[in-house]
């Protein structure tokens, strides 16, 4: 397995954080022994436990909104709000955990009552990405927590330093040591984590060939759980709408927000004929307006880097991929830093390519699709294996009606971005974007498992049928 372990500042180069791969079969043993002690602990103990979590991330909070800055690129602002998602997760997760996952008493026969109650599963992997890498993988450890499960994080390896520091932040708020594991990592890690045979569960963010490949591993393991999120190709559709400016910064935000490193991201612009050349005119005016700089820069920026030189590449060959099989070019994707990971958003119209590729564009690469009627904008949304996110900008309260019946994902926004969901709602998709296993308000779903009892405090039973009488005769004998 990987050893050495190295982070560097995707805005700068510089040297962030280095440390060692850890022992996949040493943390799992000590998350194992720690969830049946934690478990056992009253739920109000665990809430509290949490809750003293969000005083701890407050008092370090300019500490680690800084530390997500540095080693993702993305702005201070952003990983500002990343922290605060972070902080808000708890109080979420106690309400969901109360109104998904609480006891109820029913009536039974023979004077016996009904329970439902819910177990953990046990030890929990939790496997983080790299785009927001406290606040995504803290949605699972939360909840996980909070219904007495123990945990095993393994962070992404493009992100091990806020991995380490959100550990570190668990432990002083007074989670057990045992009961939160910190695995660091590569994917050597990951695959054997996911395969140990004292895992419970896995809870995975990530790509999608990832999730389908743990998918199949699990595909002879119906006893653990596994919940997967694995991003979208998501359509954001244009319609009428007398507000040309408002539609365009709509789908700015969708497209270029984070520089498009997020799953619920637009990768593609749907719009109508008839508006399409004032629409596209208006994306990129505001996108040649967007700065892109440093997290730390003055002014602020909209955007930083993409996390690393291998993913600025693939976004720069996808473009030119593209560009040479029948896309037009409305903005070209340029790099703008040598040496460094900066890209600038880009846009290109793809209605004339005969396949357009039906793949996560993990960046701030819009492709435009120009349709003719609504029902073409309606299948064309649909043309894709993912499910995760869609947006409906202008049009009519009927059309927005078609549109939410008919669009495959799990989140349908009208007039509104297809990011920014929010952790008091599930955070889920269909197809390829997921498993049917929603995160954020429904992970508690996911974190603990129903029982239910029958019971009564003195064995009481008698058999009214079906029994021959009782032999008197031999009584006597």
């Amino acid at each position: 397995m990987s050893s050495a372990l190295t982070s560097f500042e995707p805005a700068t180069g510089a040297l962030l954080w280095q440390g060692a791969a850890g022992n996949v079969d040493e943390e799992v043993a000590r998350a194992a022994t720690a969830w049946p002690q934690w478990a056992a602990q009253p739920i109000a103990y665990r809430i509290e436990t949490l809750r003293r979590f969000v005083n701890v991330v407050r008092a370090h909070e300019d500490k680690l909104a800084d530390l997500i800055a540095r080693e993702t690129g993305k702005p201070l602002w952003d990983a500002q709000t990343e922290v605060a998602a972070v902080m808000g997760k708890v109080d979420i997760s106690v309400s969901a955990y109360a109104e998904r996952t609480g006891q109820k008493r029913l009536d039974a026969a023979m004077g016996a009552r009904q329970s439902v109650r819910h177990k953990p599963h046990g030890v929990m992997a939790v496997l983080g990405p790299y785009n927001f890498p406290a606040h995504l993988p803290n949605g699972h450890i939360v909840p996980a927590l909070l219904a007495g499960n123990s945990v095993v994080f393994k962070p992404s390896e493009k992100t091990p330093a806020v991995g380490e520091m959100l550990v570190k932040l668990y432990h002083e708020a007074g989670i057990p040591q045992d009961a939160i594991r910190l695995l660091l990592g590569g994917a050597e890690e990951g695959k054997a984590l996911t395969a140990h045979g004292d895992v419970g569960g896995v809870l995975f963010t990530g790509s999608a060939q990832t999730g389908i490949a743990i998918n199949r591993q699990f595909a002879g393991e119906p006893g653990k759980i596994l919940a997967l999120e694995m991003g979208g190709n998501n359509p954001a559709i244009v319609w009428d709408t007398p507000d040309i400016n408002a539609a365009a910064t709509l789908v700015a935000q969708s497209a270029f927000l984070s520089s498009g490193q997020r799953c619920t991201a637009a990768s593609r612009l749907i719009v109508k004929e008839s508006i399409a050349d004032a629409v596209i005119a208006e994306v990129k005016k505001i996108a040649d307006r967007l700065i892109i700089d440093h997290p730390h820069a003055d002014p602020t920026p909209y955007m930083g880097p993409v996390i690393d030189e291998a993913a600025a590449d693939g976004l720069t060959e996808s473009f030119l991929y593209l560009m040479s099989n029948g896309g037009k070019p409305i903005k070209h994707m340029v790099r703008p830093v040598k040496g460094l990971p900066f890209v600038t958003p880009a846009i290109i119209d793809v209605t004339a390519m005969a396949e357009r590729p039906d793949v996560e564009l993990f960046g701030p690469l819009l492709q435009v699709v120009r349709v003719p009627d609504f029902d073409a904008a309606i299948a064309e949304a649909n043309n894709t294996r993912f499910g995760l996110s869609a947006a409906l900008i202008g049009g009519s309260p009927e059309q927005y009606n078609q549109f939410w019946t008919q669009v495959r994902a799990g989140i349908v926004n009208w007039n509104r971005p297809t990011n920014g969901a929010s952790s008091a709602a599930p955070f889920g998709g269909v197809g390829i974007s997921g498993n049917h296993r929603p995160s954020a308000y429904y992970a508690a779903d996911y974190c603990a498992y129903p029982v239910v009892s029958s019971e009564i405090e003195q064995p009481r039973a008698s058999i009214g049928v079906g029994l021959k009488p009782i032999d008197t005769g031999a009584m006597g004998d």
